[in-house]
């Protein structure tokens, strides 16, 4: 049964958001602490996140684009923000759907069931701009090419890709390859890293990662 978590902080909508899809025979969940939405819906591991824009705490642009980062899970945009610029704001930030409240049942359900038939298959995955990365197999899939990576150069991967954009510190690496950020030779950090930029070569994924010196690395994408 697919999860649906509503992001939603008016009370009766959020209500009738989950009534609707519980009916429909979904799974149902919903965020009330705007304030850790993004760690609230890791915890719930949603299968299609249901995003209003105007939240207290952080705006829905912004737990859209942070969400994306993180996670390859559809995000529909439910708003009474009618605007053409806002929306096109929200697709550009990642968003895979936008309607506009109020909004028949009918055409929300339909408009679910297409997004998640479209990202049917990519459980576990995080996209990495021109790539998918299945994290729980460390494998790299380029259009039908997949490519199986090592422990520890699938664990770089993962978390640049979680933290995509932004400067992954060696440090936060050293906890996540060896547990620990004590007594570790920095060289085994970059050999590491050294094979893991050779096996994106490999597959033509080449300068996807940058070295930030002295402080760690990042991972290319565009915005």
């Amino acid at each position: 049964m697919k999860k649906i978590v509503v992001v939603e902080d008016d009370l009766f909508m959020r209500d009738e958001l989950m009534d609707i899809f519980g009916k429909a025979g979904y799974e149902t969940g919903c965020v009330t602490n705007f304030y850790q939405t993004i760690e609230e819906l890791e915890r719930q591991k949603a299968d299609l996140v249901l995003l209003d824009l105007q939240l207290p705490g952080r705006n829905g642009f912004e737990i859209c684009k942070e969400l994306k980062r993180r996670q390859s899970v559809p995000v529909l945009v439910l708003t009474s923000r009618d605007q053409l610029k806002d929306e096109l704001h929200a697709l550009e930030l990642g968003a895979d759907e936008y309607l506009t409240k109020p909004c028949p049942a009918a055409r929300l359900l339909a408009r679910t069931e297409n997004l998640l038939k479209r990202f049917a298959g990519r459980e576990g995955m995080l996209d990495g701009d021109g790539f998918f990365f299945d994290y729980r197999t460390y494998t790299i899939y380029v259009d039908e090419t997949a490519t199986l990576l090592s422990e520890k150069e699938g664990t770089v991967l993962q978390e640049l890709l979680q933290r995509k954009g932004e400067v992954v510190k060696k440090e936060l690496l050293f906890q996540a390859l060896w547990g620990t950020t004590e007594f570790i030779d920095e060289n085994a950090l970059q050999v590491t890293m050294t094979r893991l930029r050779k096996s994106l070569h490999k597959v033509g994924l080449r300068d996807k990662i940058e070295t930030v010196r002295g402080i760690g690395y990042r991972i290319k994408c565009t915005e």
